[in-house]
């Protein structure tokens, strides 16, 4: 079973995904931090919001937190939403550019990402491939876990492992589909306790499927 095998079949389930890089990292790097813990719809009206009530991320960046937090609330967790984008705005140029993402060596633009307050290796791939197309395979909770069942990922591994194993893997250039296919497969099918394994694509190439079907009452 390989990574192209899993991409076909749910290719036919989900379509094809065409995404072009949008060239907006400070937006994305927001955008990544208020989903956290919420769902798309929390997280979108919180970025809306937040965009609504401030004119720039430099008066996000200045604005007492407070200000921010109310704006953000829809999302969930504000308190903590609040602050993690402020401490992270304030440890970033002082002009805020990160248009330099785009051509720095992938691991420099990696490193800078992850050394900014509260940013992880996922929120650094979501950066990096959406807005710049830059190769790298966010792997969340759901991506994780349908990999993991798949056995395209070492059960346990750490999320450093887990990023770079699928990047590995993926094709070139088809990054941001497999995400988004194996995001959807997680919240759709393949569930955290009861997968409907029935009804999976994947079952035939699934070690776990068997064991999950056997234990369904």
């Amino acid at each position: 079973m390989s990574v192209p095998e899993v991409r076909d079949r749910l290719r036919e389930t989900y379509g094809r995904l065409f995404w072009d890089p949008h060239g907006a990292p400070l937006d994305e790097l927001v955008l990544t931090v208020l989903s956290q813990s919420t769902n798309d719809r929390n997280r979108d009206v919180a970025y809306a919001r937040l965009r609504e009530r401030f004119p720039s991320w430099e008066a996000v960046r200045d604005a007492p937190v407070e200000e921010v937090e109310e704006a953000i609330r829809p999302g969930g967790i504000s308190q903590v939403k609040s602050r993690r984008i402020q401490d992270i705005l304030r440890a970033l140029p002082e002009d805020l550019d990160l248009s330099f993402l785009r051509d720095a060596p992938l691991e420099d633009a990696r490193a800078f990402l992850t050394g900014l307050p509260g940013v992880g290796r996922k929120t650094a791939a979501c950066v990096l491939l959406f807005s710049y197309g830059r190769r790298d395979v966010p792997v969340d909770t759901h991506v994780g876990r349908v990999a993991t069942r798949l056995g395209l990922l070492r059960a346990g591994a750490g999320s450093d492992e887990q990023h770079d194993e699928l990047t590995r893997m993926t094709p070139r250039g088809e990054e941001i589909e497999l995400h988004v296919n194996l995001l959807r497969h997680g919240r759709r099918t393949c569930h955290a306790r009861r997968p409907r394994c029935a009804e999976c694509v994947l079952l035939s190439l699934c070690p776990a499927g068997p064991g999950f079907l056997a234990a369904a009452p």
